[in-house]
């Protein structure tokens, strides 16, 4: 059977993946920062799932997890780092770049994937159809952050845009270095989605994190003949 690990899989958009997933027949593992969160929302999905303590800011976290993941469930097949913040949204820093933004913002946006990836990449070797999905946004894409005709053009969060371009960016680096494994790699922009990560425009935001949730779902998903790092959203390519 199938095991998926999501980051960050206790609520918003992670939990609707996690349902979506484990609807599918496949074993979801919930990753949460606090292990009674995760727990409960694997209770209520059901269907065998089950949850792991997993802090994407704390290596010691992502190392038992890993290892508790091999233990009970032989590895794992596939990885959505969907874990994410945007302090940004509710700052009142004083000036457009702030320091300490960056940091708090790269640690869960950028380390953390990076953390996770190198704990898991021995298991995902090692699966038959080892797939990884960074959760990323269309506000990383360069190309759309220069075009002024983009709905986000007037968006100016560069701790933020900054954290997901780089992910961006190691998306395309590990498609190039798995390229010789069975492994598929995606970034994936969910859209302006109703979730706790952007508080102050969330009445605005069109879709749910049901509606969200089915482009990760793709994502994680891909058949064996489909391309490795490419970076889609719901209409298809997003440019890098």
């Amino acid at each position: 059977m199938t095991t998926v690990l999501i980051t960050g899989g206790n609520r918003g958009l992670g939990r609707a993946v996690a349902e979506e997933l484990a609807g599918q027949g496949m074993t979801v593992i919930v990753g949460a920062r606090q292990a009674g969160d995760g727990a409960e929302v694997a209770r209520r999905i059901g269907g065998g799932a089950t949850s792991v303590q997993l802090d994407v800011t704390d290596p010691p976290s992502i190392r038992r997890s890993a290892a508790w993941i091999d233990e009970h469930h032989g590895g794992l097949d596939i990885l959505i780092n969907n874990a994410g913040v945007l302090p940004e949204a509710t700052s009142q820093a004083a000036e457009v770049v702030d320091l300490g933004l960056f940091q708090q913002t790269y640690a869960t946006n950028v380390f953390g994937p990076v953390a996770v990836l190198e704990a898991f990449l021995p298991q995902l070797r090692r699966s038959p159809q080892g797939r990884i999905v960074n959760v990323s946004s269309t506000m990383g894409s360069l190309t759309d952050q220069t075009d002024p005709r983009s709905p986000y053009y007037d968006m100016i969060v560069p701790a933020y845009q900054s954290s997901k371009a780089a992910l961006n960016s190691i998306t395309i680096m590990l498609a190039k270095a798995l390229a010789d494994t069975s492994i598929k790699v995606s970034s994936v922009c969910p859209g302006f989605v109703q979730t706790d990560l952007t508080p102050i425009n969330r009445e605005q935001a069109p879709l749910t994190v049901t509606q969200a949730a089915k482009v990760v779902v793709s994502a994680a998903t891909l058949p064996d003949d489909a391309r490795s790092g490419t970076f889609i959203d719901s209409n298809g390519i997003v440019p890098w």
